[in-house]
């Protein structure tokens, strides 16, 4: 019995918290404008906009064969290793040298991403950067001197560069449409927030159902409001 009271109860305050939110709906619906166009202002003049430039390689070699499945097993293995070896210390610091960039091997490292499309050993070497030339740079020295490295170091004909990065036209980021969206729903929620919880913690009595349900109290009469003519 008093479970299900409790329910009630729940329901009830459920049901007042979505009749406040909807009288004071102008609000939320200002307030998510206002997150949806502070995100655009932030977007287009605080964020530094970042340009991506991607080169391709091709990880299996000459002296590979295709006619058994342990071929593909090796070639699958080796661009997982060509992975770790194209981002490590040595081939970084190298780019670095020859670049002659001003940043460490670290931050380098944190500018590439390299995937490798399923069912295929070709792997993609994307670089982000705020400056598009120094992208398409920075990607192609990475390629080159990467697959130097990896023939050097295990001895065989070293992967090949299919595709060279360019100097892309179009910035990466930010998206200023999913900022903006965001920013938005930020905003909304914030105040939607807001005004659940000045609801929660008010503990005034405005009629006679907070009377009873606060206090316990059960009311007996009540006197009309009067109004002066």
């Amino acid at each position: 019995m008093g479970e299900r009271m409790t329910n009630e109860e729940t329901e009830i305050d459920l049901l007042e918290l979505f009749f406040i939110l909807k009288r004071k709906w102008w609000m939320i619906v200002l307030a998510g404008i206002a997150g949806f166009a502070l995100a655009i202002v932030f977007s287009i003049f605080c964020i530094t906009p970042q340009y991506q430039s991607t080169s391709q390689m091709y990880v299996l070699s000459k002296e590979t064969t295709l006619n058994s499945l342990a071929d593909l097993q090796i070639g699958s293995q080796l661009t997982k290793d060509y992975k770790v070896m194209i981002q490590s210390r040595p081939v970084l610091e190298e780019v670095i040298e020859k670049l002659g960039l001003n940043i460490n091997y670290k931050q380098l490292r944190a500018k590439l991403k390299i995937d490798n499309p399923p069912d295929t050993r070709i792997l993609s070497l994307t670089v982000t950067d705020p400056n598009p030339k120094n992208a398409m740079e920075i990607v192609n020295q990475i390629a080159s001197s990467s697959s130097k490295y990896i023939g050097d170091l295990m001895e065989v004909v070293p992967p090949k560069i299919i595709e060279l990065g360019i100097v892309p036209e179009e910035k990466s980021g930010p998206s200023i449409k999913k900022n903006a969206v965001l920013g938005g729903v930020a905003a909304a929620m914030l105040v939607v927030f807001i005004i659940v919880a000045i609801e929660l913690l008010d503990d005034t009595i405005k009629t006679e159902e907070d009377l009873e349900k606060n206090l316990g109290l059960i009311v007996l009469a009540s006197l009309p409001e009067h109004k002066k003519k």
